[in-house]
């Protein structure tokens, strides 16, 4: 059961494991775009390019859904970016049910967890199977891996390196499901939990009055999506939007919170806290994602503001 192309991997290592697929569970087809084209999820697309059973419900409580999904008589039910599931579908399989999550349970519980990571600083993320119950990610653990989180990383990268883990994981989980060598074990206790809920377009705005590395995680825990923005105002008063997608911090003591700089051939920074945040990458509303060299080229920021 899965949707996005995070879940793609872990359901192409489970056929390549020689696992018998009894059905694919995925959202039902939406209409995207001006054109309202009808377009798959990306776990759609693989079932159907290598002939997997699929399925699509519009509603999991469904009794016409619930019944095709026990006529499969399947030992386990593997979900990967998916939908929160009843308890009378998590339960129905005799050797359960379980999730791949892309954090180390119990941190970052919740819908951005590759995000909230980046964005806060960590050092140190990866993967972890365990089984569903009634409390979103509080189940039992199976297997965990760390993984490192470099300086560079964005959520894009991480991601993808997290994405081929987790495959690996849920491929030694049905292993040791099957063997029974599992033993599931209740999450540890922590001091302090620190989640990872759903972002939306409003908190991805900067905030600039924060010190500039934490400005930079930030950009880099949203880029490339839905990415952090910034809304500057030129002499004139007009507003322009921003999608930011790599920044730099550049310390410096004498620092006005909000003041842009620029050089008007490569260089754009905009003062925090602590210094200044040098934009790298962005994307003006309606136009494509270009350099901050190329977008200079087309534009004299002297004397933009940024605009709250």
């Amino acid at each position: 059961m899965g949707t996005p192309d995070f879940a793609v991997s872990s359901l192409a290592a489970v056929c390549r494991a020689g696992h018998d697929v009894a059905a694919v569970v995925t959202v039902p087809d939406r209409q995207t775009g001006r054109g309202l084209k009808i377009t798959f999820s990306p776990v759609k697309q693989y079932a159907l390019d290598h002939g997997l059973p699929l399925l699509q419900p519009e509603k999991l409580r469904d009794p016409v859904f619930q019944q095709q999904l026990r006529d499969c008589n399947a030992d386990v039910f593997v979900v990967v970016a998916f939908r929160m599931l009843p308890e009378s579908v998590w339960s129905m399989p005799p050797r359960g049910t379980f999730n791949l999550h892309a954090s180390l349970l119990p941190q970052y519980r919740g819908a951005a967890p590759i995000n909230w990571a980046i964005i806060n600083g960590e050092r140190e993320t990866g993967v972890t199977t365990f089984l569903l119950n009634q409390h979103i990610d509080e189940g039992n653990l199976l297997l965990q891996e760390s993984a490192p989180i470099a300086p560079d990383d964005t959520a894009e990268t991480l991601h993808d390196r997290l994405s081929a883990m987790g495959s690996r994981l849920v491929v030694a989980t049905l292993a040791g499901i099957a063997d029974g060598s599992l033993r599931p074990r209740p999450q540890p206790p922590a001091a302090l939990l620190r989640p990872a809920p759903k972002i939306f377009k409003p908190g991805c705005a900067i905030a600039w009055n924060r010190p500039g590395r934490q400005v930079v995680d930030f950009v880099r825990g949203l880029s490339p999506c839905p990415a952090a923005s910034m809304l500057l105002a030129d002499p004139k008063g007009a507003a322009h939007q921003f999608k930011v997608f790599q920044a730099a911090f550049e310390p410096a003591p004498d620092s006005t919170v909000g003041e842009v700089v620029t050089d008007r051939k490569g260089v754009l920074k905009v003062g925090v806290a602590d210094g200044f945040v040098r934009i790298l990458s962005l994307q003006m509303s309606g136009k494509k994602r270009i350099s901050v060299e190329e977008f200079l080229r087309g534009y004299d920021v002297s004397g933009w503001v940024v605009s709250q």
